[in-house]
């Protein structure tokens, strides 16, 4: 069984190995999965799966082999031996429990007849005696009134079954996907330089044990500066009209980049970049921060990033005069191609799919402007995105 299961993991794109299968073999022997497929579920996409963004081809390749399993009989058979089955129920059950249980004939006559209705029902129920469904005495369902009972889906009611059954719902998770906060740290942490600065606050394991060693023994701390990144990253974000969808996205991205860059400085736009930007959005009118400052202040060893959409009028990239807000007297495709110039670590993360942009013209001119430098704001282009700034 397992042979196939690993077949149908690898076929469904997910790099895993003969040393995972084998450890999956030897976590079962080790019985780490015990008479529970969701147990099993856990355990084999654990081992089989090294990294997050395949947990959505795992979740599928291992709902459309398990789909051929028909029966009870054969998932028990083909995960666990029945003498282990058989164990781990009674190890569940007190002894009145027990005791309900011969009842129905003892637990192998109701594991026995569960199958059997299994095979036999066709059709949802609810209420009744016999059939497995729902607020019956039957002894199969859920929220019935049976002692002995094996629970088939749902939240349960009277907390009284042998057994829980639950067909399973899983949790998409791709590297085309939109991210959350979680998901952005991970991806930005492909990009870090660590260095250590300030005061002594962090154990010097090997220094300590050096300078005890040349003492005689007499233990002599050492503590040493704490390492943090390095790395100096100016943002700009793209704010109103088009991105006002993506406002939950940015914000994730906001708190994200807060967090995992000491060095961070930001600023809003609107489109395009122009000789001026802002930091405070209620007071853009009032408060504005020339972009040949910025260039000026910041040393070209900052990591420039653009999160915009790019989605705009041509001309407001291509004309003086294009901005819908004010007179520019210089085109914004010059200001966009000066920061460029300034910062050689360039990544524009745009929110639009990216088998969309070859048909919107503006998003062409901003993509030869940095270069071809632009990613799709999801997990898979986060991480090539921070990957192409730590070069």
């Amino acid at each position: 069984m397992l042979i196939n299961l690993f077949n149908t993991v690898r076929s469904s794109g997910v790099p895993c190995t003969l040393r995972e299968l084998l450890d999956l073999l030897g976590a079962l022997e080790n019985r780490l999965a015990y008479a529970n497929l969701d147990d099993f579920y856990h355990l084999s996409r654990a081992i089989l799966v090294k990294d997050e963004k395949h947990y959505d081809k795992f979740d599928k390749a291992f709902e459309i082999y398990f789909k051929g399993i028909e029966t009870l009989e054969d998932i028990f058979q083909a995960l666990i031996p029945e003498d282990w089955l058989r164990k781990a129920f009674e190890k569940e059950l007190d002894p009145e429990e027990l005791k309900k249980i011969k009842s129905l004939g003892g637990l192998d006559k109701l594991l026995e007849e569960f199958k059997k209705r299994m095979e036999e029902q066709k059709e949802r129920h609810e209420g009744g005696n016999k059939w497995i469904g729902t607020n019956g005495t039957s002894p199969f369902g859920n929220n019935g009134q049976n002692p002995e009972g094996i629970r088939v889906g749902g939240e349960g009611g009277q907390k009284k079954a042998v057994k829980v059954w639950e067909q399973r719902q899983y949790q998409n998770l791709d590297d085309s996907a939109e991210i959350g906060t979680r998901n952005i740290k991970m991806a930005l942490r492909r990009l870090r330089k660590f260095a250590r600065h300030g005061n002594d606050l962090e154990l010097d394991m090997n220094g300590t044990i050096r300078s005890t060693a040349k003492n005689g023994g007499i233990l002599d701390i050492n503590m040493i500066p704490e390492r943090s990144n390095n790395v100096k990253v100016l943002i700009f974000f793209d704010v109103g009209g088009s991105m006002d969808p993506f406002v939950k996205l940015c914000e994730e991205l906001f708190s994200a980049v807060k967090t995992e860059f000491k060095h961070l400085h930001y600023y809003y736009f609107h489109n395009c970049i122009y000789e001026t930007v802002w930091k405070d959005n209620r007071r853009r009118s009032q408060e504005r921060f020339f972009v040949q400052d910025i260039i000026n202040k910041y040393t070209p060893d900052y990591k420039l990033i653009f999160v915009g959409d790019a989605t705009m009028a041509p001309y407001e990239i291509t004309n003086a005069g294009g901005s819908i807000e004010h007179w520019n007297e210089e085109p914004g495709g010059v200001w966009v191609k000066r920061l460029c110039e300034h910062f050689s670590n360039v990544a524009w993360l745009n929110p639009i799919q990216e088998d969309h942009w070859d048909y919107t013209s503006s998003v062409c001119l901003i993509r030869d402007l940095v270069e071809q430098r632009m990613f799709p704001l999801t997990l898979k282009g986060l991480e090539e995105g921070m990957s192409n700034l730590s070069k």
